[in-house]
């Protein structure tokens, strides 16, 4: 087993190694000012980062995505629909209520919105379409078809919300749908899709495994929308505080306040987990055992990770922004790259690699789905900083985004339409609210005074992330049918140049 964990160690070596080295190296530089101590303090952090990356690794290995797997198959075998879509109802509010990312965006917009009104209504959207989800499995549905309505809805809603002098409440409502799925929930909720849909079986089960994390995306920002509609005008937002800590007690304090959200996080899901072991599974004590220890693994790889962002990244992220933001080519740039590197240090983003190229059996490799990933979420950053800079609303981005996206589905296998819309919501991991969002709020912050402006322009950011990798993934699975068709063409071609040639050597 220690083995396993300096392998996962070593892999979120490379994974973060080259955010930092562009940060240290950009300190050097007159463009940005960091004092000693901020890149002392960062570099630990980066330290901190990449063992807790490697530890949650190895945890969702040994634990997450196994607990999933046994849940989606032991109430399949019960052949009972209503306590499948009884206990995947309360299991997805679960986990989003306990989902550090949520909570992380709740507090930088609590001036606007309750954050515990947010946080439950963000859970209940994502236990509605995690039903949803499952049924789909069950009754075999088409994705793109059910992807098609739900946005055809979710825009038709977000047209009211605009005609309703709310606009301002649309960058929220779709950033939430991003950091939903987080580094608890895609690992569990993955792995409950493919014990569905391998117990269901039939020619498909590895397509129908696919498309919850789409799916689930969707349900929170359905839901804020709806509760934007009911919520009075009054916007009041202050810019949340992005600082280094001053001393080590703040540091001992930050580690103890996610150590207690990563439990509680943890804790809801072992509780659910242990009621259906006792009820329904009863799953041998081996297995049990085995899990027990990839949760405890998982617990403090979470907590190195969110600490480590909170102390380091998030502060150098946002000053790293305000500092840089007077050039727009630089900005631009520097978006892009930092888009691209960062994704690299999602650890979901490498437990949804390795189901999709265990599922795919090779056709779709880790290396593949890294770099579509790595240029979707670039090009959404520096999308995102260009919409800063020029001041118009998101709805520019997203609404013929996803018409694109959801157009290419008609065009590529169903296999790639799925995992493009699950890779969106992975793709918008932590390190995407707690390091990219500081540094946009950093340039917003510089070019407007106005808080609001934040608000309006800033957040959306996670949103842009979620989508651009739909298009990237499917452009892959494009790519592949025309590369496939091609080489049938070749070797039919061939064949029929064989055969010529035989019919002249006979005659």
């Amino acid at each position: 087993m220690i083995s396993i964990l300096f392998s996962k160690i070593k892999e979120s070596l490379l994974s973060v190694l080259p955010i930092t080295l562009i940060v240290v190296i950009l300190s050097f530089t007159p463009a940005i000012n960091l004092t000693v101590t901020e890149i002392l303090i960062f570099t630990i952090s980066a330290i901190v980062l990449i063992l807790g990356i490697g530890m949650f690794n190895m945890g969702a290995d040994i634990a997450m995505t196994p607990m999933g797997e046994q849940v989606g198959s032991g109430l399949t075998k019960s052949k009972k629909l209503w306590l499948l879509i009884l206990v995947c109802f309360f299991m997805g509010v679960l986990i989003t209520v306990a989902e550090p990312d949520l909570t992380v965006l709740a507090n930088q917009v609590e001036k606007v919105m309750d954050s515990t009104v947010l946080i439950v209504t963000v859970g209940v959207g994502v236990g509605l379409f995690l039903v949803v989800s499952i049924l789909k499995i069950v009754f075999k549905k088409n994705l793109s078809t059910l992807l098609m309505f739900f946005y055809m809805v979710l825009f038709m809603l977000s047209a009211i919300l605009i005609e309703s002098g709310k606009a301002s409440f649309l960058p929220m409502a779709f950033d939430s749908g991003g950091v939903t799925t987080g580094p608890i929930t895609v690992p569990f909720i993955m792995a409950l899709g493919v014990g569905v849909a391998s117990t269901i079986g039939g020619k498909n089960a590895s397509e129908n495994s696919f498309g919850l994390i789409a799916l689930c995306s969707i349900g929170p920002v359905l839901a804020i929308v709806v509760l934007s509609l009911l919520a009075n005008n009054n916007l009041n937002y202050d810019v949340y505080n992005y600082a280094i800590p001053a001393n080590g007690g703040e540091i001992f304090h930050i580690i103890g306040v996610k150590a207690k959200e990563v439990l509680i996080a943890l804790g809801l899901i072992v509780l659910f987990f242990t009621a259906l072991q006792i009820f329904v599974l009863k799953l041998p004590k081996q297995r049990i055992k085995k899990i027990v220890v990839g949760i405890v693994y998982t617990f403090i790889g979470l907590v190195l990770f969110l600490s480590s962002v909170e102390v380091g990244f998030m502060p150098i992220g946002n000053k790293i922004g305000q500092q840089i933001a007077g050039s727009n080519a630089i900005v631009i740039l520097f978006a892009f790259l930092l888009g691209f590197v960062v994704v690299m240090a999602e650890p979901a983003v490498h437990v949804l690699n390795k189901q999709v190229e265990e599922i795919t059996g090779g056709t779709v490799t880790k290396t593949s789905m890294m770099l579509a990933l790595s240029i979707g979420v670039g090009v959404s950053v520096c999308l995102s900083v260009i919409r800063i800079i020029f001041d118009f609303s998101i709805l520019w981005y997203l609404v013929p985004g996803y018409c694109i996206s959801l157009g290419l589905s008609f065009f590529v296998p169903k296999m790639y339409t799925a995992i493009a819309f699950d890779s969106g919501g992975v793709a918008s991991g932590p390190l995407t609210s707690t390091f990219i969002l500081p540094f946009v709020v950093g340039v917003c912050t510089s070019i407007y005074p106005d808080p609001n402006q934040v608000l309006n322009l800033a957040f959306g950011m996670v949103a842009m992330v979620a989508m651009t990798p739909l298009i990237t993934i499917q452009v892959l699975g494009f790519r592949a049918v025309v590369s496939e068709k091609v080489r049938e063409k070749l070797v039919l071609k061939r064949i029929l140049a064989d055969d010529d040639e035989q019919i002249i050597n006979f005659m």
